[in-house]
């Protein structure tokens, strides 16, 4: 039977063929007899089988040209009907004209063609709608494959597309079993077939009744706070759910909606606006200038290098200690055809010879300063790491740039600058003191940004939850009560970028993280809306906090203030006045102590050089 199958399968386009041709004779004849009340063509058989073998290669030419048979019926839509309907017309309009030509006696008048028009199309339509149907019937009831029972958010168009989809995918799993929609006017009323059984508040209870396994959230055009709002009522489901991208993502996209259903991300979950940089308002300072991204294969390093190729600089230059970092963000931006003039320089910021002779070759213009060491605990049993490289590697950096005048240096920093509590923070402060200072005394315009925890960076929290989940548990929270500002990484970079553009020198720039999330919360989210039960069936481990860690983070310290920017996602912290002198002794006797690996006293002098360091082991 499979063999047999796999043969009409194969010359299925003849098939098909074969019988369009049958049901177009049965068309002609029908309506040549209809027309004339006799089933019988005693006495006309002439006029029947000359029209009757013009009918027919009129078919063969029009059917044949318009290459009707190339289509895949097992997908077709409203438009691949309608195309039949077409070349149905043009074939019948074709055979009209020819009987007009070849003489009047083979005339069979306006009736007839009329009713062989309608019954062609008929017949036509039909053998392919029940070929369609009966694909259907076959792909919900007669699939051996056990099927997802799914509950589709959202009644619009991105709905139809995804059932019409569903019943045409040979892959499917998913099925479809009702809708809810937050307009009322559909309620009770079906969608394809799929009934709008109520709307989003009544979620849980629609789950619990049709015993749903999957949710998929298909609006795409929705604002965040309600997008917000429905997650968080699918979250109390404990039923995993799917979500389909962004408009702008569908729209670009190349591939069938389908395929493009995901996971719900925590940025799903956020409820905020996304930042897109402004380039024509604030990136002029980035067009036609050699710009260096320190750190550039790093998650906020590679993101930054997209971006900036974007502008159109007369060279960006990715430095990067790690070769297959630096590796892949080079191959991706030459997969993706950007225009740009670029070079990888592997290197450390460390090594201030060789930034010397790389700053005196390229003439760098503007330095985006990413490479740092910042994953907290490491950074508490190897202090004398964190201040080669964050605090000394800045110090290179910044007196390299002050020395062949480069025009604007951005650092990078971090909440966990604020009344630091750990090794890696202090190390951020001080290098926005360096940055501060180094401003005063500069023609380069040297200035700092601020910003919490990035969705998706190195280090980020999401991906461990993401892999604890999927490995069935349990995840680990340091504690009950912590929370942090989070941040995607395209948002964060645009508004490093943004920042770039309003700086005059000096500054730190503060960004506005949103409102801060309990990372509990966030847990248990995650786990219901990959269809969980947060302490049942994925058990939450407190593991207590690492050392260095607080239960909150702070954008900006007590003494610096706040000022507004053109930007309304963007502040600038007051800078605070310190003795330069003795700043720059310490920095030296801090490095003394890095090189001959003395922790206790790195940590006793950070505390003298920051202040507000309060050291929790």
């Amino acid at each position: 039977m499979a063999k047999l199958t796999s043969k009409l399968n194969k010359y299925r386009k003849y098939i098909l063929f074969f019988c369009d041709f049958v049901l177009w004779n049965i068309s002609y004849y029908l309506s040549f007899t209809i027309i004339r009340n006799s089933y019988f063509i005693t006495g006309l058989e002439k006029i029947f089988f000359t029209t009757f073998l013009v009918m027919n290669i009129c078919f063969i030419v029009v059917f044949l040209a318009f290459r009707l048979y190339d289509k895949i019926w097992r997908y077709a839509d409203v438009e691949d009907f309608f195309y039949v309907g077409v070349v149905c017309a043009v074939a019948n309009v074709v055979f009209f004209l020819v009987t007009l030509l070849i003489g009047d006696q083979y005339h069979l008048g306006g009736r007839t063609h009329v009713l062989f028009l309608l019954m062609s199309i008929f017949f036509l339509f039909a053998i392919r709608f029940l070929y369609r149907i009966n694909r259907i019937y076959v792909a919900r009831h007669v699939s051996t494959k056990p099927m997802k029972r799914m509950l589709i958010v959202g009644g619009g168009d991105a709905a139809v597309t995804i059932i019409h989809e569903l019943s045409k995918s040979p892959a499917n799993e998913y099925l479809p079993v009702c809708i809810a929609d937050d307009d009322r006017a559909k309620i009770g009323r079906k969608v394809c077939g799929i009934k709008v059984e109520s709307t989003t508040e009544e979620i849980p209870d629609l789950c619990q009744k049709n015993h749903i396994q999957v949710i998929l959230f298909s609006i795409s055009n929705i604002s965040l706070d309600d997008k917000k709002r429905i997650l968080n009522i699918c979250a109390k489901t404990n039923v995993e759910v799917k979500i389909i991208p962004s408009l702008y993502d569908l729209v670009t996209a190349k591939r069938p909606l389908t395929s493009q259903i995901r996971q719900v991300e925590v940025e799903d979950l956020l409820g905020r606006e996304p930042v897109v940089f402004d380039t024509q308002k604030y990136g002029q300072y980035l067009e036609n200038q050699t710009v260096l991204v320190t750190g550039g294969g790093g998650s906020i390093g590679s993101e930054l290098c997209r971006q900036i190729a974007k502008v159109h600089p007369k060279k960006l230059i990715i430095l990067d200690i790690y070769e297959n970092n630096a590796y892949e963000i080079q191959q991706e931006l030459i997969r993706k055809k950007e225009e740009v003039n670029m070079e990888v320089e592997i290197a450390s910021v460390r090594d201030a010879v060789k930034l010397d002779q790389l700053f005196s070759q390229k003439h760098i213009d503007v330095v985006f300063h990413a490479a740092a060491h910042k994953h907290v605990p490491l950074m508490e049993t190897n202090p004398e790491e964190a201040i080669k490289n964050n605090v000394i590697g800045t110090l290179n950096l910044v007196r390299v740039s002050d020395k062949y005048h480069v025009k604007k240096f951005v650092q990078i920093s971090t909440d966990k600058a604020v009344n630091p509590t750990n090794v890696m923070g202090a190390t951020k402060r001080i290098c926005e003191m360096i940055i501060q200072t180094m401003n005063r005394h500069s023609q380069t315009e040297f200035v700092a940004v601020r910003f919490g925890n990035v969705l998706g960076s190195n280090g980020s929290v999401i991906p461990l939850f993401k892999e604890q989940i999927r490995c069935g548990g349990p995840v680990t929270v340091t504690h009950p009560d912590i929370i942090r500002y989070f941040m995607t990484i395209p948002e964060a970079v645009s508004l490093v970028l943004t920042a770039g553009g309003l700086a005059k020198g000096g500054e730190i720039f503060v960004l506005d993280m949103g409102q801060p999330v309990k990372i509990k919360d966030l847990a248990e989210n995650l786990i219901r809306l990959s269809g969980y039960r947060p302490g049942e069936d994925i058990k939450i481990e407190y593991s207590g906090l690492r050392p260095g860690e607080k239960l909150f983070e702070e954008l900006l310290m007590n003494e610096e203030g706040m000022q507004k920017t053109d930007s309304k996602k963007i502040y600038i912290g007051k800078p605070i006045e310190i003795d330069e002198e003795k700043f720059f002794q310490e920095l030296n006797t801090l490095h003394h102590y890095a090189e001959a690996d003395d922790k206790q006293q790195i940590l006793h002098l950070l505390a003298v050089i920051v202040p507000t360091f309060h050291h929790r082991p």
